[in-house]
């Protein structure tokens, strides 16, 4: 009886429903009855009547053969008061109390594998966990090394363009200083030009008076249109 009790305070302390022992279900058992088997399972209503309907009958959860009349039993799971009172009615006390410690032991054995089950899945859930765990950290070393490689690559592209960079400063500057020595070059043409417009004015002027032919001008002129034109082949 003590040991009986025990099991009773132990199984309080535990949720007070079962679940459907068939793999692909495993909801709570509701409603109005469910399926107990001798092999110490217990099925909802809708996959005992399916999976037993048949023969033999095999358990869905174990694949024992229940071949027995009592080892496939449609319990209820909500008597009646008049149910109660007499199913264990004229029957010893040793004989009552034997009852209910095998239904105390399906009880526990159906809260044992329910919590193996919980172990089971955790450890499961961890391990792929852990699988996860180590895949991402194999990832971020590719990522982290993919990064390193393009860090190096426009570290390398940075130079190239630093360096291209200088080249076009250089190329302007030297673009600018030939402008600038162009347009002087330009003016000094110009300036040219002008003193040659003004002698061969001045030269006409003094052909057309008789007596007055002084040819040193146009000479002087055509020395100084050469220099100037070696100096500027030199400059090119």
């Amino acid at each position: 009886l003590v040991s009986v009790l025990s099991t009773v305070t132990a199984m309080s302390l535990c949720d007070d429903t079962l679940l459907c022992n068939f793999p692909k279900c495993r909801a709570k058992l509701s409603g109005f009855a469910c399926w107990v088997t001798a092999c110490s399972h217990v099925f909802c209503d809708q996959h005992g009547s399916g999976e037993f309907s048949r023969s033999p009958a095999i358990c869905p959860a174990c694949s024992s053969a229940l071949s027995g009349k009592l080892d496939i039993v449609r319990t209820e799971m909500s008597p009646s008061e008049e149910y109660k009172a007499m199913v264990l009615a004229g029957l010893r006390p040793d004989i009552v109390l034997d009852i209910s410690a095998r239904a105390l032991a399906f009880w526990s054995y159906q809260v044992h594998q329910e919590h193996m089950y919980q172990e089971y899945s955790l450890s499961r859930a961890e391990a792929q966990l852990k699988q996860m765990e180590k895949v991402l950290t194999q990832q971020n070393q590719s990522r982290e090394l993919e990064l390193t490689t393009m860090r190096g690559e426009i570290a390398s592209l940075k130079k190239v363009m630093e360096e291209y960079k200088r080249k076009y400063s250089e190329v302007s500057e030297r673009l600018m200083e030939r402008n600038r020595q162009y347009q002087k070059l330009q003016g000094l043409y110009d300036s040219l030009r002008l003193r040659n417009m003004v002698v061969g004015v001045g030269e006409r002027d003094a052909l057309s008076q008789p007596g007055q032919h002084d040819f040193s001008i146009g000479k002087n002129f055509g020395l100084n249109l050469d220099e100037y034109f070696k100096a500027f082949n030199s400059r090119s």
